[in-house]
């Protein structure tokens, strides 16, 4: 997911995500600590779309970007 995909979504749907992407990393880590995969790439991927997603939070927190939505 682009950065810009993002910040057309409103802070609540940005939250949501967010929530689902780390529960998504955190099964990753199990399925990776009982060698059910092998895949890092997928790690660092999911690591990167939580930094985004916690990026445009602050953003929409400290009222950076003007552009995104706040409702929510």
């Amino acid at each position: 997911m682009k950065i810009t995909e993002i910040r057309v979504k409103s802070r609540l749907e940005i939250a949501e995500e967010a929530e689902s992407t780390r529960r998504e990393l955190l099964n990753l880590k199990f399925q990776w600590q009982s060698g059910e995969t092998g895949n890092t790439a997928q790690r660092k991927f999911i690591k990167k779309k939580i930094a985004r997603l916690k990026t445009v939070l602050r953003e929409i927190d400290l009222g950076i970007n003007k552009n995104l939505v706040s409702g929510g």
